[in-house]
């Protein structure tokens, strides 16, 4: 199977007093781009959770959202900073010295000074979070896959269908070919028959000057490399796999091919076809720009 590079892929998932909500959607890259979005205490698991995208991408830009949130009636505790109580108490004792004024702090008013309570976050097991976390992921990865793959066999369609068109004119132009000598020869027959009128033709000469012609827009060649090209294509489509960069070269080659058969022809006909098979080509390539 092949897979597009465009794909999106959602999981929400609730294990115990966690949930997860995981979305991931690509589009076509060159390489394999993941941008993160995730809250910050989870920052701590980025390399495995890259290491982890891995296993379901080789390209593609993504971009990963992560959202996290813990439904636990106590997530942290209350911290009594006794040091910091201390010193603003002295100081308090020490200003009522200081201004002759009544010492009538209280417990009540020393503690809403700052930090003399704090709230801290209790730590999680960093096992047990990697563990629901993973699993969160690896569910989204997977419906981020299976649209990737429905979305690359409708790619392997088009460009079949677009192959086929492209072996059709390659068809024409290899029938076609043999014609424009033989009719390159006629009109050269006929022409030097009108200036000479009842003198000898050198059928030599003749002969020779079709063959000059005849080498110049010979396409032969071209024509099989390219026969061959789109084969491999076909063959490479139907073996599945990150097949991407491999067929953007090959469309590189048959564009090659196409181009020198334009340039060499002198026929209408075998031009209108070639200037088809180039924009076949064309389409194949942008096609090919969104498979990985």
């Amino acid at each position: 199977m092949i897979k597009s590079m465009t794909g999106f892929g959602r999981c929400e998932l609730m294990e115990g007093s966690r949930k997860f909500t995981v979305e991931i959607k690509s589009v076509n890259h060159r390489y394999l781009d993941v941008n993160i979005k995730m809250p910050k205490k989870l920052n701590y698991f980025e390399s495995a959770i890259r290491s982890e995208l891995k296993n379901y991408m080789q390209r593609g830009k993504a971009d990963l959202y992560i959202s996290y949130e813990d439904f636990s009636e106590v997530s942290g505790c209350v911290k009594y900073n006794k040091e910091i109580a201390a010193k603003y108490r002295a100081y308090l004792k020490q200003m009522a010295e200081d201004f002759g004024l009544e010492d009538d702090i209280r417990v009540s008013a020393l503690s809403r000074y700052p930090e003399v309570f704090t709230m801290e976050e209790q730590e999680e097991d960093a096992e047990e979070l990697w563990k629901a976390l993973k699993e969160a992921l690896k569910q989204a990865a997977e419906a981020f896959v299976q649209a990737r793959i429905a979305e690359g066999e409708n790619l392997k369609a088009d460009l079949l269908e677009k192959l086929d068109a492209m072996l059709s004119h390659v068809a024409f132009i290899t029938e076609r070919s043999p014609r424009i000598i033989a009719e390159y020869k006629q009109k050269l027959y006929d022409k030097v028959k009108d200036l000479l009128q009842d003198a000898q033709m050198d059928e030599n000469r003749i002969l020779m000057e079709v063959t000059i012609f005849a080498d110049k827009v010979c396409v032969d060649e071209e024509l099989v490399r390219l026969k061959s090209h789109i084969e491999a294509t076909k063959k490479a489509l139907a073996d599945g796999g990150g097949i991407g960069r491999k067929l953007d070269f090959i469309a590189q080659e048959m564009n090659r091919e196409a181009n020198t058969i334009l340039s060499k022809t002198t026929d209408m006909e075998i031009s209108d076809r070639a200037i088809e098979l180039k924009t076949e080509i064309e389409k194949v390539r942008e096609q090919i720009q969104n498979i990985e």
